[in-house]
């Protein structure tokens, strides 16, 4: 979680209280850790970290330093390793400091409230685009990236609105989930879209911890806030989804489609280690059929997977892509046993709902993450730390 914040926004690194203390994230990283190494007892014992999550993480950590060596591009490999790797710790180092469900309640507070935060920054620094209808050439996160932050956050608004808590907190959140609402729109994402109805999916089928009207009621005004703010140009290009006959994506050479082809073709010619970490890019540029045409002048685009799951199966090879997979499965089953768990206890009710909130924001992390290349996103090791710690406070 920590180093979901610390990158939410480079610029917040010089306006932030603690991180300008420190000066460089990776100092406070090795600080917190420190403190974390001083406090081993009860649940903040790293044995009860113990968890296929766990291995799943520290797995895609091992075998993505395996995958340097042979990688097209050595450095970036590397440097992308270093990246994943203060990741990987510090969401581990969030799920071992997690003492109760009320400390993963604060960090999920947290997350929304810094997502809140950046959406405002965003929406107050960054003109729309030439088109006049959605936001480009934002920080850190491009516009697609920005939709998906915003719908695995919404499902925090939502817990902390609908909540028994104090009535500022409440209407606070439900002031930050209009501007969300805002930024989802305005970021004109259309695989933040079908994220965002796969969270309401969710919310109206599984939230089971909420009685169905409640549910009802306050998905009914997040959607209201959604619907009402959204341009003719935006409901235009949400049309596509339905009828995508002339999309690019689906013709042109640059196209998602075509862009996954390839991306299974790398896996399939690399199967064991991959083109190598964030070296997508540099197969479209080198290897790939396309990149013949620089031989006659014509310049060939070195594109993103624009899809978790095909850019890790191509970069990480077969076992890189099955232990992303795993990551995702065994954090849905493991918020689902915890559930299950806090559900069946006298005074639990709360809990179980922590535990199907964060569910709804691994959908939408999930459905987001299958157009966009976030295989090593902070957004999932954040979410896969909340779900473990929250998990190891059930047993």
């Amino acid at each position: 979680m920590t180093s979901h914040l610390i990158h939410t926004d480079d610029h917040f690194h010089d306006e932030c209280g603690v991180f300008g203390v420190f000066g460089h994230p990776e100092a406070a990283n090795l600080a917190y850790l420190g403190l974390y190494a001083l406090q081993q007892r009860g649940q903040r014992n790293m044995v009860r970290l113990r968890s296929p999550v766990t291995t799943c993480m520290l797995g895609l950590l091992v075998w993505s330093a395996l995958s340097v060596p042979g990688a097209l591009n050595q450095g970036m490999a590397f440097q992308s390793w270093t990246n994943l790797a203060q990741t990987i710790v510090m969401a581990l180092l969030v799920a071992g400091s997690v003492r109760s469900p009320r400390d993963v309640e604060r960090l999920c507070l947290v997350y929304f409230v810094v997502t809140v935060v950046y959406t405002a920054v965003v929406l107050s620094r960054f003109q729309l685009g030439a088109e006049n209808w959605r936001l480009s050439r934002l920080y850190y996160y491009d516009a697609n990236d920005f939709a998906t932050l915003i719908v695995t956050a919404m499902p925090f608004g939502l817990y902390f609105v609908l909540a028994r808590g104090r009535t500022v907190i409440r209407l606070l959140a439900l002031a930050g989930l209009g501007l969300l609402a805002v930024g989802l729109i305005r970021s004109g994402s259309r695989g933040g879209f079908l994220a965002f109805l796969a969270v309401v999916t969710f919310v109206l089928l599984r939230l089971t911890t909420i009685p169905a009207r409640t549910r009802i009621a306050g998905l009914v005004l997040i959607v209201a806030i959604t619907f009402g703010t959204a341009s003719d140009q935006y409901w235009t290009q949400m049309q596509t989804i339905i009828s995508p006959k002339h999309d690019y994506n689906l013709t042109a050479e640059e196209g998602r489609v075509k862009i996954w082809e390839r991306g299974l073709g790398y896996m399939v010619g690399h199967p064991v280690f991959g083109v190598g970490l964030r070296n997508f890019q540099v197969a479209e540029g080198t290897i790939s059929a396309r990149a013949r045409l620089a031989e006659r002048g014509i310049g060939v685009r070195w594109g993103a997977a624009h899809n978790s799951y095909v850019q890790a199966g191509a970069e990480l090879g077969v076992p890189g892509l099955l232990l992303l997979l795993g990551l995702i499965a065994n954090a849905f089953r493991l918020l689902r046993r915890a559930a299950r768990r806090f559900h069946a206890a006298a005074y639990g009710a709360a809990d179980a709902r922590l535990a199907q909130t964060l569910m709804a924001a691994l959908v939408g992390f999930t459905v987001g993450a299958f157009f966009l290349s976030l295989a090593y996103s902070d957004m999932l090791y954040a979410l896969g730390g909340l779900a473990l710690g929250l998990a190891k406070t059930s047993k």
